[in-house]
């Protein structure tokens, strides 16, 4: 099973055609993904299961249906088991960016973690996942596929943050700040931390 985001909306990618009674279910191989994409962003369709029996060709389709760009960034933690964030856009995010031509994923992890943030010393420990999220760039929408990975770095210098990428602060947060910072980003983000990272104390719930 995939999530597909646009804006915070999953579109869910299964193998099974019934998957709850909120959900519109459409065969992946036919459907009109730009149609189905616009409907989403103008509110009319919240709960979408596009299936395909063969789950291997889950993707394969998908990326039929979008130009693809390929991005890669990492969850990087220090000596202090902090996570390292960045601020843009008025969402606390991870660090990412595009993979470039001759780049490894892995190695495009590392520049574009080094670039946004000013971090050194960055050493990948394990890939996490991927991630898929629908974007408009120059009229045409895109997906966009992130390959995550966990990194550790010990560097205990100054953080730089990356202003003409938009980026306003670039900040190492403990477990209480990172919860925090988590009710303030996007979804496919959420994907990426461990369950406790997403509940929250029951005295910082609105009621």
């Amino acid at each position: 099973m995939y999530k597909v985001f646009v804006k915070d909306i999953p579109i869910i990618l299964s193998t099974k055609k019934k998957i709850g009674r909120q959900y519109t279910s459409l065969p992946l191989k036919i459907v009109n993904f730009k149609k189905l994409i616009k409907q989403i962003l103008k509110g009319d369709l919240d709960y979408i299961n596009l299936y395909h029996k063969n789950e291997e060709k889950l993707e394969k389709f998908l990326k039929k249906k979008l130009p693809v760009v390929k991005a890669a960034g990492g969850l990087v933690y220090n000596q202090k088991q902090e996570i390292l964030f960045i601020y843009r856009n008025s969402k606390w995010d991870l660090p990412k960016g595009g993979i470039e031509k001759g780049e490894t994923k892995e190695e495009a992890a590392i520049r574009e973690v080094q670039e946004e943030t000013g971090v050194q010393n960055l050493e990948i420990r394990d890939f996490i996942t991927k991630t898929y999220h629908v974007f408009k760039r120059n009229g045409e929408f895109k997906l966009k596929i992130t390959y995550w990975y966990e990194m550790y770095s010990d560097y205990g210098g100054a953080l730089s943050p990356q202003a003409d990428e938009g980026i306003k602060k670039a900040k190492w947060k403990n477990f209480e700040k990172s919860q925090k910072a988590l009710r303030d980003s996007y979804e496919n983000i959420k994907l990426l931390f461990p369950k406790e990272y997403l509940t929250t104390h029951p005295k910082d719930r609105i009621l």
